[in-house]
Order: C-alpha cells, then sequence, then structure tokens
C-alpha cells in the first residue's frame, strides 16, 4: 500500500514496486489521477493492482474506507505512508489550525493505516511500514515551522513503533527525502519566489548548491531507498532515521 502515489515520490515508489513484483494498491484522494496512475504500473502473472480514494484531511473517512479493504480479505504486508506537507512560513506566524490539520494528515493518518494492517502483517510473519518524512527531523528547515514540528512527531511515533512491533518481523522506518523534483518543492520554491524576488530557477541553484553533489534528487532515486527498506534484504534494520538528500544534512 503506498500513499500519495499519484505523483512524485510516492507515484515512483509504486511503480518501483510493481516492476519488482508486488501487487500495490495506490492510496490518494483523487480518483482519476488514481486510474491514471494505476495504467503506468507494471503487472506481473497472476497480479492486479488496486486503488483506495482517501483524504487524509478526513481520518475517520480514511478509517473507515481501509477497514472495508481489510474486511474484503486483503492483507497488504508493506505500508508506504506519504503525504504532501504543510504551506511553508515561519513558525511564529503559523495559525494553530495548521499544527492540527497537518497532525491528522500524518501522524494520525499514518496511525489509523498501521493500526489496520499490522494484524495482518503479523499473520504472514512479514511486515514494513515505511514512513516518508523529512531531514528536518535532523535539522530543523528555515521556512518550515509547521512541518519540521509534526516531522519530528512522527520521526518519534515510528522509533517507538519499531520498538513494539520488531518482535512481530514488522520493521517500522523512516525515509528523510533532501530536496527533491516534486511539485511540492515546486510549490515551496514559487511561494519564496513571490516573497523574495528571487527566480525560480536561482532558487533551485541555491538549494541544489547545498548538497554536496551539487544537484536536487531525482523522486526515483529516493523511491530505490524505500524499495530496499520494504525488502527481505533489510530485515534487520529497523527504527531508523534514513536522509536521501546527497548529504546535505550535517549531522551524523
Amino acid at each position: 500500500m503506498v500513499c500519495g502515489s499519484t505523483q512524485g515520490i510516492g507515484f515512483e515508489t509504486a511503480k518501483l514496486m510493481a516492476q519488482r513484483g508486488a501487487k500495490v494498491t495506490l492510496v490518494a484522494r483523487n480518483e482519476e489521477k488514481l486510474k491514471a496512475a494505476l495504467l503506468d504500473l507494471e503487472i506481473h502473472e497472476g497480479m492486479q493492482h488496486d486503488y483506495l480514494v482517501a483524504d487524509f484531511s478526513n481520518p475517520e473517512s480514511l478509517r473507515s474506507i481501509v477497514s472495508d479493504y481489510i474486511v474484503a480479505g486483503n492483507k497488504p504486508h508493506i505500508l508506504v505512508n506519504n503525504t504532501g506537507g504543510p504551506k511553508g512560513g515561519p513558525i511564529i506566524d503559523a495559525d494553530i489550525s495548521e499544527f492540527t490539520n497537518t497532525f491528522n494528515q500524518h501522524l494520525i493518518c499514518n496511525h489509523i493505516l498501521v493500526q489496520a494492517l499490522y494484524k495482518g502483517m503479523a499473520d504472514q510473519n512479514y511486515g514494513r511500514v515505511i514512513n516518508i518524512i523529512s531531514t528536518s527531523v535532523k535539522q530543523p528547515l528555515n521556512g518550515l515551522g509547521v512541518s519540521n514540528t509534526i516531522r519530528g512527531a512522527v520521526a518519534n511515533w515510528s522509533k517507538t513503533l519499531a520498538n513494539e512491533l520488531g518482535h512481530l518481523n514488522i520493521t517500522v522506518n523512516n525515509v528523510l527525502p533532501g530536496a527533491t523534483n516534486t511539485s511540492r518543492l515546486n510549490d515551496i520554491a514559487n511561494a519564496k519566489s513571490s516573497k523574495t524576488n528571487q527566480g525560480v530557477d536561482e532558487i533551485f541553484a541555491d538549494m541544489a548548491k547545498q548538497s554536496p553533489m551539487q544537484r536536487i534528487a531525482e523522486p526515483r532515486e529516493v523511491a530505490e531507498a524505500i524499495a530496499f527498506l520494504a525488502s527481505p534484504r533489510a530485515s534487520y534494520i529497523n527504527g531508523i532515521n534514513v536522509p536521501v538528500d546527497g548529504g546535505r544534512t550535517k549531522s551524523l
């Protein structure tokens, strides 16, 4: 099950999982985009991919949708939690609703999904929960105050789950993308451009310079890390944060 799977990192992850033989359930709020994404997934013999229409701004609706999915006999053993981040801006200017809405969309919805799926993972003696968050859990990013706060909460929730579920052969890890060529990064660059009069291309160039690789990541590069953590090869990797940022984060 791959959330936020109609674009960016989520979409590339879904495609990669399908290429490697997984049956994929896409999750996003736009059904037309889900149908289009489904057509791009490679199909192996006996596989039939599907999708769920769910809006993460409505946690109780998500709970109902996933419950019906489980009752229908579905037991995914890999969950990729991936949700778009909130708007940028200084934390001192953030409205309380920005925190509560983002907390619901990220931590609460992640938790609903894990609660719904972990028993099926345990039954199969194989489970992977992979949360796509941000390098801000290691090094807060300027101008992303609400995101920094909620991503940190998700990281600690994840580590706690890893401690609790490891005996069921379920691993829980976080992937921390750096600047990645997604619509989210474009939105951030455009918002910064409107406030600073810097050109978007100049902003992207500045972002690239912050990495020792001197470039921005492509979504597929992040997806490769996710696919590895989902595989049997990562069987003893549990409870960690994996930056995929070209070395930008200054902490170990």
